[in-house]
C-alpha cells in the first residue's frame, strides 16, 4: 500500500511540532555540489549490452569495479570489454580488481613472485587502452583477510603480516607505475574499516612515496549504517595528523543482499555517502550484469533502479538533512538538493514505516516565491527480478510557504521498503492535476493460511546477507501435492484488480501455481525462473472480484515456488504515466518556466534550437503505446533511431521495448510540459515469425518445446560459420523497425564460487538484408525454457527482407520467434 498525504494537503510547520517523526531539510545549508558518487557497482556490467544502454545511461554511474581482462575469478565482467558500453553511456571510471586474475576464492596465495607477472600484463593492457586515464588499479582486495591476515589480534603477528603487506604494496605500486607512469592506484581495500592498519599504511605510504590516489575500504554489515560516519571522521583525522591532503574515497563494496533492490534500504546508504562526498560501489553477491540487483533482465527497471534514477536527477548542491535518528540502522533517512538555476528542490527519503513530516526550512523566496508546487512519488520494492512501472505520483498540490519560510509535507502510511521523492518548484497560476491513486492492499504469505508449507525468515539486521523479503519472511517448501497458501482479502468495490505475486522459483524452469478465488480455480499462473528461491521476482495477473471479503489461493502446480506477498490494486482504465519535462535529462541551455502549475504541476521546459529533453519512458512489454507530447508548439521526438514531428497534443503510436526507452524531444522553439504515455503494449500491426518459419543451415535444428510460443525453437545455432537461421520478413513499408528477439539459454561457467552465480551471456550476429552484421548480446535467462526479449533497431525495405542469425565461433541463444514493429506507426 502506498503512502498517502492527508486529504487537507500539506500542513504548516506549526502543525508538525508535536510529531517526533520529523525529517528536516535546511535549504540554506549547502553541503557541496551533487556528486552522485554512491551509484557504483562491483561487477555491475557483465558484457557490452548487459545491462542495456537504455538502463545504464540514465543512472549517470560514476564508478564500477570489474576484473582484469581475462581474469579467471569470473567468466565475464572484464574491465576493458565492459568499459566500451560504460564510457559510451557517460560512465565515470573503472576500478580494476587486479587479484581477480586468480580463479579461486579466496585467492590462491602463490606468493608475490607469481603475482608480479600478472600485474605487468594487467598494467600493459590498461595503459594501452585509449581511455587509460579513466581506469583505477586496485592491487589488493581485502588484505586484512586474504593473503596477509591483517585482522589478527596479536600485535607481534600483526606487525609481521603488516610488514609483508606493506613491502608487497610498495613493490606492486612501483611495478604498475613503471609501466603506466600516470596510473591511479587505490587501496588498501580492507574488508572492514581498521584504524590500526590505516594509521600504519598511511604513514608508510607517505614516507615511501607510494600513497594511493584513491582510498578504499568496504562497508559490508548492517552496522555500517550506524558506524560509517565515525569511520569517515576517524579516517580524515588520520590524514590531518599525518599531514596528508584529503584523498578521494571510494567505498568500493557496500550493502548486503537484504539492502540491494530495496529502495527504502538504499536511501539509507546513499544518503550517508553523498553527505560525506565519497564514492561507493555496491557489492556483488549474486550474478554480474544487473548493477548489483537493480536491472531486471537487461533493460527492465525494478524499484531500486527507479531510486537510482531519482538520485541521478538531483542537480545543484546537496543541502543539510536532519533525520529523526541520525546514524541509526533501519530508520528514516534522506538526502536533498537545491538547484537555484532550475528553481527546484528535491528530497529523497525512506527506510521507515508509518507517518512522518518532511519539513523544508528556509525556502528561498527569491527562488520559489510565496507559493510552491509539491509533487510526491513512491518507488516501491518489486524484488530483484520484479519489474516496476514508472513511480506512482501520490500527490500534486500547491502549498503556501509559512511565515517562518518553511514548507511541511506530511506523509502518512509510509512503507519501510519504499523510497519517496518530493519535488518543490515555484507555484505558478492554475492548479496541478490531482494525483490518481487507486485503492491497493498488500497481504503477506506468512500471515496467510499455509497448507503443507514452511514459513522462513530471510534477510534481517542480524542476517544481513539473507535475501530481502517483505516483512523479512516468506513461505517455502510448497512442494507437496496439497501445498497452498490461502490469502483472505477484502476489496471495496466490484471490479477488476491487478494481482502482483512476489515469488521465488527454485525449480530450474517455469513453474505454475493454480489461482483460485473462493475455492473456484480461475487461472494457471506461470512463474518464470529466478536465480534461486530467495531472488525475488514479481508476476502480474488480473482477477475479477465483487466487493467484500474473498479467499485467494495459490496452490502448487507443476513445480515448486516460494511465496512472499501479494498486492491487490484496483484497475483504473488504461495504464498511463506522465513524465515531467522539467525533471527530464537536458542538453543545451533550456529555460525553466514555472508561470503555470496546470497539468503535471512542474511548469515547462523552454526548448530552443540546440536544446533537448531526454525522457525515460517505461513499457511493461514490447509493443505499441500512445505517446502525447504536451507542448505549446510542434516538437520532434527521436526514439530508436527514428524521428517524428508532433503537433501540440497530437497522439503518436510508437513502438516501445519492454523496460526503459529513452525518448529525446527537440524543437525550434516550444514550451514542453510533459510527455504522456498510455497503453499496455498493443501488438496490432506488428509482424511475427515463429521458429518453424526460419530456413536453417549448418546444423541449426528445430527443437520441440512446450514452452516455446509456436511449440518449437531454433537450437544448436552457431558455433560454426555455416550454422544460421534465416527469417524472411515482408515489410508493408520501408523504414525504421524494432526487431524483437524472443530467446532463451542457460549458459554458465561455474567455478565453485562461494556465493556468486556465474551465468554467461551469448551473442548472435544479426544481419538484415545487405547491411553489415550487428553483434547482439543475450543475457542468461535462468533456464533454457524461459524466453526473454531483446530489441534491436533495424532498417527494412518494403517487401522481402532476410533477417539472419548466426555466430561463427560460439553458440548463439535458442530462438523462439521474432517480432517487428515500425517504430513510428503512421496508420
Amino acid at each position: 500500500m502506498a503512502a498517502t498525504l492527508p486529504a487537507t494537503g500539506p500542513a504548516t510547520a506549526a502543525d508538525a511540532d508535536a510529531d517526533p517523526r520529523r525529517l528536516t531539510v535546511d535549504l540554506s545549508a549547502p553541503e557541496g555540489p551533487v556528486m552522485l558518487g554512491a551509484n557504483g557497482a562491483l561487477y555491475g556490467l557483465s558484457d557490452d549490452g548487459v545491462p542495456s544502454d537504455a538502463a545504464l545511461e540514465p543512472l549517470k554511474v560514476t564508478s564500477v569495479s570489474q576484473k582484469p581482462q581475462g581474469g579467471a575469478q569470473h567468466p565475464n565482467g572484464d574491465a576493458l570489454t565492459v568499459s566500451k558500453s560504460f564510457f559510451r553511456n557517460g560512465g565515470g571510471e573503472v576500478l580494476v580488481m587486479m587479484q581477480d586474475v586468480y580463479a579461486k576464492w579466496p585467492y590462491e596465495d602463490l606468493g608475490i613472485d607469481d603475482y608480479l607477472p600478472k600485474v605487468d600484463k594487467i598494467a600493459r593492457e590498461v595503459a594501452g587502452d585509449p581511455h587509460s586515464d579513466r581506469f583505477v588499479y586496485i592491487p589488493f582486495n581485502e588484505p586484512d583477510q586474504i593473503w596477509y591476515q591483517l585482522g589478527v589480534s596479536g600485535q607481534p603477528r600483526y606487525e609481521a603480516n603488516r610488514d609483508r603487506f606493506l613491502q608487497d604494496w610498495k613493490t606492486v605500486y612501483r611495478r604498475i607505475r613503471a609501466i603506466d607512469p600516470d596510473a591511479r592506484i587505490a587501496g588498501p581495500n580492507e574488508a572492514a574499516y581498521d584504524t590500526r592498519l590505516l594509521r600504519d599504511f598511511l604513514a608508510f605510504a607517505e614516507r615511501e612515496n607510494v600513497l594511493p590516489q584513491v582510498m578504499t575500504w568496504h562497508e559490508l554489515d548492517s552496522g555500517s549504517l550506524r558506524d560509517f560516519q565515525a569511520h569517515y571522521d576517524n579516517y580524515r583525522a588520520l590524514e590531518r595528523k599525518l599531514g596528508i591532503a584529503p584523498l578521494k574515497i571510494n567505498i568500493d563494496e557496500y550493502a548486503n543482499r537484504r539492502d540491494l533492490s530495496v529502495p527504502g534500504q538504499l536511501v539509507q546508504w546513499v544518503s550517508m555517502f553523498e553527505r560525506n562526498k565519497v564514492y561507493a560501489n555496491m557489492a556483488y553477491w549474486d550474478a554480474a550484469g544487473n548493477l548489483s540487483g537493480h536491472v531486471v533482465r537487461s533493460n527492465v527497471p525494478n524499484g531500486g533502479w527507479w531510486f537510482f534514477r531519482w538520485y541521478a536527477g538531483l542537480t545543484g548542491e546537496t543541502v543539510k538533512v536532519t533525520p529523526p535518528r541520525p546514524d541509526t540502522v533501519d530508520t528514516l533517512q534522506g538526502l536533498a538538493s537545491l538547484d537555484t538555476s532550475r528553481r527546484q528542490a528535491q528530497v529523497l527519503l525512506g527506510g521507515s514505516a508509518g507517518d512522518s513530516d518532511i519539513v523544508l526550512e528556509n525556502v528561498p523566496g527569491a527562488v520559489f516565491g510565496r507559493t510552491v508546487t509539491a509533487i510526491v512519488a513512491e518507488a516501491a520494492w518489486s524484488g530483484y527480478e520484479g519489474l516496476h512501472a514508472t513511480p506512482r505520483v501520490l500527490a500534486r498540490t500547491k502549498v503556501k510557504v509559512a511565515d517562518d519560510g518553511s514548507v511541511t509535507i506530511p506523509l502518512r502510511g509510509m512503507q519501510e521498503m519504499s523510497a519517496y521523492r518530493i519535488v518543490l518548484t515555484p507555484g505558478g497560476s492554475g492548479t496541478p492535476s490531482p494525483a490518481s491513486v487507486p485503492w491497493s492492499a498488500s497481504y503477506e504469505a506468512e500471515d496467510a493460511a499455509v497448507t503443507d508449507g514452511k514459513v522462513c525468515t530471510q534477510g534481517t539486521v542480524d542476517n544481513a546477507n539473507g535475501y530481502a523479503a517483505s516483512g523479512t519472511k516468506d513461505v517455502g517448501s510448497l512442494n507437496k501435492a496439497g501445498s497452498k497458501v490461502d490469502f483472505t482479502v477484502t476489496v471495496p468495490a466490484d471490479g477488476t484488480y491487478d494481482l502482483a505475486i512476489l515469488y521465488g522459483n527454485q525449480s530450474g524452469g517455469p513453474a505454475t501455481q493454480k489461482l483460485s478465488v473462493d475455492g473456484i480455480e480461475t487461472a494457471t499462473v506461470t512463474c518464470p525462473s529466478t536465480q534461486n528461491r530467495g531472488y525475488r521476482a514479481k508476476k502480474d495477473v488480473t482477477v475479477r472480484l465483487d466487493a467484500g471479503t474473498h479467499t485467494l489461493s495459490l496452490a502448487k502446480g507443476d513445480a515448486e515456488v516460494t511465496l512472499d506477498r501479494i498486492d491487490l490494486t484496483a484497475r483504473e482504465g488504461v495504464p498511463s504515466a506522465s513524465y515531467e519535462a522539467t525533471l527530464a535529462d537536458i542538453g543545451g541551455q533550456p529555460a525553466f518556466d514555472y508561470s503555470s502549475s496546470t497539468g503535471a504541476g512542474t511548469g515547462a521546459l523552454e526548448l530552443r534550437s540546440g536544446d533537448k529533453a531526454v525522457f525515460d519512458v517505461y513499457a511493461p512489454r514490447d509493443g505499441y503505446f500512445t505517446v502525447v507530447p504536451r507542448a505549446a508548439a510542434p516538437v520532434q521526438l527521436a526514439l530508436h533511431g527514428a524521428t517524428v514531428t508532433a503537433a501540440p497534443g497530437r497522439p503518436l503510436r510508437l513502438y516501445l521495448v519492454a523496460g526503459n526507452n529513452r525518448v529525446t524531444v527537440t524543437a525550434q522553439q516550444a514550451a514542453v510540459h510533459a510527455l504522456e504515455v498510455s497503453g499496455s503494449g498493443s501488438t496490432s500491426g506488428t509482424l511475427s515469425y515463429e521458429a518453424a518459419s526460419a530456413v536453417l543451415r549448418g546444423g541449426a535444428t528445430l527443437v520441440d518445446s512446450v514452452h516455446a510460443s509456436g511449440g518449437s525453437y531454433v537450437g544448436r545455432l552457431g558455433n560454426s560459420p555455416d550454422s544460421t537461421a534465416e527469417f524472411s520478413v515482408r515489410a508493408p513499408s520501408a523504414g525504421r523497425y524494432l526487431l524483437v528477439v524472443h530467446y532463451a539459454h542457460n549458459d554458465r561457467r561455474e567455478n565453485g564460487h562461494a556465493y556468486n552465480t556465474d551465468i554467461v551471456s551469448r551473442t548472435a550476429d544479426i544481419t538484415v538484408g545487405d547491411a553489415a552484421p550487428v553483434k547482439v548480446t543475450f543475457k542468461n535467462t535462468w533456464s533454457s525454457d524461459d524466453y526473454w526479449t531483446v530489441g534491436l533497431p533495424v532498417e527494412l525495405r518494403k517487401g522481402s527482407n532476410a533477417v539472419t542469425f548466426g555466430n561463427a565461433t560460439a553458440w548463439a541463444p535458442d530462438i523462439d520467434r521474432i517480432e517487428l514493429g515500425r517504430v513510428v506507426d503512421g496508420r
